[in-house]
């Protein structure tokens, strides 16, 4: 059964090349997700096909209308049932991996762009059932959030991406991925660790856990708070921790 992906965008164009390479690309070919694009302009009862308007209130730019982007939602919701409407805001709630998991498994999903100074704050009132923020910066519009929200769901199903490599991803389990290597051994004098030349692989499995729990602790050490984090990790981070504290001593 597919995922519906219904984006609510005024910028169709915008999604031509992220939806047509690679991962998202294959995830719609292997039918896991349907990805269709809805221009509010389309759903406009005016002549001049208006979109925005002054913001009630005075203030500088223009706000989306509610009803072009009601009617938009309404319409998609009519062709697909209840689908779960997110409006993409710098005010919603932090994408996440866990966040992501749970949007997979939605039969249907109603992305709304946002674009101009912002949305009719009815939109998000009344009509999303969740608003999402991909980060604490401004975007000119709700298009990027979305094309990563898409990215991030189509890595969610078999046959797109093995199972087993989604699992050793950064985040999947609450952490950083390990650092990864390749040929040549000894680049500019930069030298690959020795240990994943040693064919010892409870030696690899292990370095490579410390390795990722040392650069979550030194990048987003608040991941490790909200990690199911097992007896090895604990034992490995008390390593860690006795490795800097020697380091400074010395």
């Amino acid at each position: 059964m597919s995922l519906y992906i219904d984006v609510v965008s005024l910028f169709p164009e915008a999604f031509i090349g992220p939806l047509n390479f690679s991962i998202v690309k294959r995830a719609q070919q292997l039918g896991y997700i349907v990805v269709n694009i809805f221009n509010p302009r389309d759903f406009t009862q005016d002549r001049y096909r208006k979109v925005d308007d002054y913001p009630y209130g005075g203030g500088r730019g223009m706000i989306l209308k509610p009803e072009p982007v009601f009617e938009s939602v309404e319409y998609i919701r009519k062709l697909r049932g209840e689908g779960t409407a997110i409006l993409l805001s710098p005010q919603g709630i932090p994408l996440s991996q866990s966040l992501v998991e749970d949007l997979s498994r939605k039969n249907s999903l109603i992305l709304i762009c946002g674009h101009y100074e912002g949305v009719d704050e009815r939109v998000a009132l009344h009509l999303a059932d969740l608003e999402v923020s991909i980060g604490d910066y401004v975007l000119s519009g709700g298009e990027v959030p979305a094309m990563v929200i898409i990215d991030a769901i189509s890595r969610m199903f078999p046959q797109v991406i093995d199972s087993e490599v989604i699992a050793e991803e950064s985040f999947y389990r609450g952490i950083f991925d390990y650092p990864h290597y390749t040929r040549p051994y000894d680049f500019r004098g930069y030298k690959v660790p020795d240990v994943l030349l040693s064919g010892d692989h409870k030696k690899i499995e292990l370095y490579r856990r410390k390795e990722a729990l040392k650069k979550t602790l030194n990048r987003r050490p608040e991941l490790l708070i909200r990690s199911n984090l097992t007896e090895l990790d604990m034992e490995l981070l008390q390593e860690i921790f006795e490795e800097i504290a020697k380091n400074k001593l010395g």
